[in-house]
């Protein structure tokens, strides 16, 4: 794998690609990240309960990748996609993203684009924080605030029906019947229309599928006169039902913006794509490929980090219809955006993700990357298409688990093992010893002075 630390020539390379290409030649960048969305809950990638009709049409006319990895939990998938660095180098706590990172929304908008951000946010409270990580328009839930309002003395969840919401840090609270996942696509489909005539950048973090799990618009069961959700995990009768027309909401809000995209005359040479940040919710059970697979969000395991990806881009995309198994992490995304849009990639910041435009220009073969890595708190994993290696952060405890396909893994004795797991076992632990190395690597001194501070002694 080769990350993009650069150089002079690759800097030049992407300001030179700038100045060439005109607007019009320049794609615009749509990236959609559904919430708790595992890789089984699409029916492109084999389940038999949840229909994706729209995500479906992508994938056939774009392509399908099998093998992409996120982190098990929301925020370090949002700082990793966003930066392209791993969490070992620059994560610093669950709902904040160290306000000293690059963004690619930074880069994209130093190269004369057109940004916005709408869905979730929870990367840091301060009202300028979208602005600030480089997104000029923003529609928002849980940005300065909760998300949730406190009604006859319960805590009231306000993402779905009669949302909390702020656009561009001013607060809006919606009591008409309105769907939270709704206003923020309208508000998507706007800013196209908008920027038409010139590039753009939309970063979609959907609200959708995370929980509570409760009636959609379309749903039998809607009432607009809810004021949100008083549990967690919403119907607990019947989250599966929940759960099954909340996937068919997040596609239809795929199927409007591409819908808007003809309308405003530049579909073709728009780059979408589309992943979720973790897995699916551990109570949802979906039917797929004859099995059953049961949510595995928070753990390092196929359930919990094995997510969709589908690229999309007429103009742009050679040999559309395939089904690809390379290997895909969420820092790929930066080097991704930055090479199709000829934007630099960050001086200040070296990268650990490798471009997957070579794939969607079928050229593949010229792409290598042999292992993902996935950092959170006290464990870590090392990962290629057959083999996991799961370990605590300091490096004990590692387990080699060997994979058939998606979700069919089984942990191995190490007594068990081939002289070539052997070989992979090391070459994995070599890989988690090095990057250990790189603990916030990623942030300024001052930030990592605060982080490593001895702790007082009778506190936690």
């Amino acid at each position: 794998m080769k990350p993009y630390f650069l150089s002079f020539s690759s800097l030049l390379c992407g300001a030179l690609s700038v100045l060439a290409a005109p607007d019009g030649e320049r794609p615009n960048v749509i990236l959609i990240m559904a919430d708790d969305m595992g890789y089984e809950a699409l029916s492109s990638n084999g389940s038999e309960s949840c229909k994706s009709p729209n995500l479906d049409k992508l994938a056939a006319e774009g392509v399908r990748f099998t093998n992409c990895f996120s982190n098990p939990i929301c925020t370090p998938s949002r700082a990793k996609i966003m930066t392209g660095q791993y969490n070992v180098r620059n994560y610093v706590k669950f709902g904040l993203l160290d306000r000293g990172q690059t963004t690619f929304a930074h880069q994209l908008k130093a190269a004369g684009y057109a940004t916005a951000i709408a869905g979730k946010w929870q990367l840091g409270k301060q009202s300028d924080a979208p602005q600030h990580f480089g997104f000029e328009q923003s529609c928002l839930w849980q940005h300065t605030r909760s998300g949730r309002s406190k009604e006859g003395g319960k805590t009231i969840d306000r993402r779905f029906v009669n949302p909390l919401l702020e656009f561009n840090g001013k607060e809006k609270d919606y009591t008409g019947g309105e769907y939270g996942p709704q206003v923020c696509t309208d508000f998507i489909c706007d800013f196209i229309d908008e920027n038409k005539k010139k590039p753009f950048l939309v970063y979609y973090p959907m609200i959708l599928t995370h929980c509570p799990f409760d009636p959609t618009p379309d749903s039998t069961d809607w009432d607009s006169k809810r004021l949100g959700s008083t549990t967690y995990k919403g119907d607990r009768n019947d989250p599966q039902r929940h759960f099954r027309d909340m996937v068919a909401y997040a596609d239809k809000a795929v199927g409007q913006i591409v819908a808007q995209l003809e309308k405003s005359g530049v579909r073709d040479n728009t780059l979408l794509i589309f992943t979720g940040d973790n897995g699916t919710d551990k109570p949802i059970v979906t039917p797929w490929n004859g099995t059953k697979v049961v949510g595995g969000k928070g753990s390092m395991t196929d359930t919990g980090t094995r997510v969709p990806l589908i690229a999309s881009w007429p103009n742009g995309i050679k040999k559309p219809g395939r089904v690809v198994d390379d290997l895909v992490e969420f820092t790929d995304m930066m080097p991704t955006l930055c090479e199709a849009t000829g934007a630099d990639l960050p001086a200040k910041h070296p990268g650990d993700g490798s471009s997957i435009l070579p794939v969607l220009q079928n050229n593949g073969d010229v792409r290598s990357k042999e292992w993902i890595y996935i950092w959170y708190r006290g464990r870590v994993m090392v990962r290629n298409k057959k083999y996991s290696l799961v370990a605590k952060a300091d490096g004990s405890g590692a387990a080699l688990t060997r994979y058939k396909g998606p979700f069919d893994g089984r942990q191995l004795e190490n007594s068990a093992l081939t002289k070539d797991e052997r070989s992979i076992k090391e070459q994995f632990e070599g890989t988690l010893a090095r990057l250990a190395k790189a603990r916030l690597s990623g942030v300024s001194e001052e930030v990592r002075a605060k982080l490593e501070k001895p702790k007082k002694k009778g506190k936690k």
